[in-house]
């Protein structure tokens, strides 16, 4: 379902989705296309692509196309889904130690778009991390890894 959804492929592109999407929530899926996990996940993110069109724009990102992201946000497993609000990176408190991205597939499309509401509303307020709507038995476990310490 990967190619019913817009792919971007540079930093460039990238930069200008931050920038450019206003007044909703960008979604960035980091991943490999031919990955199972990231291909389960672009299944939920583009059945409710539609459904979220007035709240949501939802990318895909090639972790190999776009590494000064893939090293920013500290990409090490895949997919991690990344959320921007008019140009400000969205942090959501998951239960787990990381706040930036959300690491695997959501569980149900329920999930993700209940996810997508929280930040939206929370971001329409000024707020910059908000509490996750989804169960904590539905958030994938996984341990941080610290590279050159």
């Amino acid at each position: 379902m990967s190619f019913l959804l817009p792919k971007l492929t540079s930093k460039k592109e990238v930069d200008q989705a931050i920038k450019s999407t206003a007044e909703k929530v960008l979604v960035l899926r980091f991943g490999r296309d031919e990955d199972p996990v990231c291909l389960q996940l672009d299944d939920i993110l583009s059945k409710t692509s539609a459904d979220l069109s007035k709240m949501a724009a939802i990318y895909l990102v090639d972790v190999d196309h776009t590494p000064v992201y893939t090293q920013y946000f500290d990409i090490s497993y895949i997919p991690s889904t990344v959320f921007f609000f008019n140009g400000q990176h969205m942090k959501v408190d998951y239960g787990s130690p990381d706040h930036t991205k959300f690491v695997g597939s959501f569980k149900t499309k329920q999930d993700f778009i209940d996810l997508i509401e929280v930040i939206y509303r929370g971001a329409m307020r000024g707020k910059l991390i908000v509490q996750s709507p989804i169960d904590p038995k539905n958030v994938p476990k996984y341990d941080l890894l610290y590279q050159d310490i």
